[in-house]
């Protein structure tokens, strides 16, 4: 017979698996259409470099923070990976914030991702295991 999980751990269970999915695909759109994806974020890609940096952070970034997101969520007794998962969650709107002081708050799609990213980050944090803060 299986042991009945707390309900905080199955919510953070599922929000890590959402994340993961979340963004496998957004990293797949990004690689389907690197153009399209940039201008929706107020991107415009020119040379190498510019393709190269838009692939490091649309693809490689979002690649990584999906595999963390799918190990925490199947490494239930070692809370630290949802944290860091929730970190690279929160890093960006927090970039956002720090840009927002010079240029303003994102607009558009850019601002409902940012919502989001606030959103699962915190969520995954409020969702932590009951403990030491940051313990593994």
């Amino acid at each position: 017979m299986a042991a009945v999980l707390p309900i905080r751990h199955r919510l953070r269970s599922r929000l890590l698996h959402l994340v993961a999915t979340a963004s496998s695909l957004a990293a797949l759109a990004a690689l389907l259409d690197p153009d399209g994806i940039a201008s929706a974020m107020g991107l415009f890609l020119v040379g190498v470099n510019g393709y190269s940096q838009f692939y490091a952070i649309y693809v490689g970034v979002r690649l990584a923070t999906a595999m963390l997101a799918y190990l925490a969520a199947r490494q239930g007794d070692q809370p630290i990976l949802g944290d860091l998962t929730a970190l690279f969650l929160l890093a960006q709107p927090a970039g956002r914030l720090v840009a927002a002081f010079a240029i303003g708050l994102p607009k558009g799609v850019l601002l409902a991702v940012c919502a989001v990213e606030l959103v699962a980050g915190l969520s995954l944090l409020a969702l932590r295991p009951r403990g030491r803060f940051l313990s593994p």
